[in-house]
């Protein structure tokens, strides 16, 4: 059983938000408040991914002068292109781009620009994919993605929030991706709070290459409350241990789930056998409060690639699975 599981990974793990807007965008606050602001609720690290478009002169915002003993940035951006199926634009998360980066050509699709950015070096992400009512056939040509946003929290306001359904269609057809929570936050009136959706990435240290390398290499798990504390797989079972929830779920490729439900749980093991013609299966946990936590999809056999490096095993295999429930 090969899984790339971080959590017996060297280091510890970081807290971060990956998806980020300051007034040099749309949002409220300036980089330096919105900074003060994550680093007082306890995180470690934050990407402000101000909108790349010609309105706002096409910036990166720089936010170098932000970091400190304890708290560290990422250079990122929120990139556009025309156009998906039932959007005028695509959303793409590019967390890593280097200054410099040059604007879209006029020709240039999200799929193109999405290319160009991870050859860049950048860890690219599929930015609220319910929110943008992205298709099948859409996600699927954003073949530079890392990673899926499986939860954007300032899309809770229009029910859009949970991603996972569309992820978990692009995982059952061999893609192999990540899954990260964000808030998406502007600090306007109107909007949810910030400091709602998170990473926690496993990492040696703080410095920012070893934090874009661990997200590029899937060593990192989402939430909006629990803690993971670790997760294994052996003998056909997962082992998982967390912070008190009432749920434990094991769900993948295929319809159905192993569930253990209960009060203040902080352990549970489930079988993975359901989920091995797909191929994978994915943990969550939910405490008393809904919020949730989530692994990274859980290879199951045969790869051990990092993330976003190509498709795994059984890539296009349709499986006629009758529903457990």
């Amino acid at each position: 059983m090969i899984s790339d599981l971080p959590f017996n990974l060297p280091g510890r793990f970081w807290r971060g938000n990956l998806h980020t807007h300051s007034n040099q965008s749309d949002g409220a606050l300036s980089p330096a408040d919105i900074a003060h602001l994550y680093r007082e609720a306890g995180y470690d690290f934050l990407a402000v991914t101000d909108h790349f478009r010609a309105r706002y002169g096409f910036l990166l915002t720089d936010t170098r002068p932000l970091r400190g003993p304890g708290f560290t940035t990422l250079l990122g951006a929120e990139l556009h292109a025309p156009r998906t199926e039932l959007s005028l634009e695509w959303h793409i998360i590019a967390v890593g781009l280097p200054l410099g980066f040059s604007p879209p050509a006029p020709d240039e699709t999200g799929p193109m620009i999405a290319r160009r950015a991870r050859a860049a070096g950048a860890f690219i992400g599929m930015a609220h994919p319910a929110a943008s009512l992205l298709t099948l056939a859409d996600a699927e040509s954003l073949d530079a993605a890392h990673s899926v946003e499986v939860y954007n929290a300032l899309a809770a306001k229009d029910d859009r929030a949970d991603s996972w359904h569309l992820t978990d269609l692009l995982l059952a057809r061999g893609h192999q991706l990540g899954a990260y929570a964000a808030d998406d936050a502007h600090f306007q009136p109107q909007d949810p709070p910030g400091c709602a959706a998170w990473v926690q990435v496993r990492a040696e240290s703080l410095e920012p290459d070893t934090l874009l390398a661990a997200l590029k290499a899937g060593h990192y798990y989402a939430s909006t409350g629990p803690e993971l504390h670790d997760v294994e797989i052996s003998g056909g079972r997962v082992t998982v241990r967390c912070s008190p929830v009432s749920k434990v779920l094991l769900t993948g490729g295929v319809p159905g789930v192993e569930a253990i439900e209960g009060s203040a749980l902080t352990e549970g093991v489930l079988p993975v056998s359901m989920f091995r013609p797909a191929g994978y299966c994915r943990v969550t946990v939910v405490d008393a409060a809904g919020r949730r936590a989530w692994t990274n999809p859980i290879p199951l056999s045969g790869f051990a690639g990092p993330a976003g490096s190509g498709p795994w095993p059984g890539k296009g295999r349709r499986h006629a699975l009758e529903d457990p429930r």
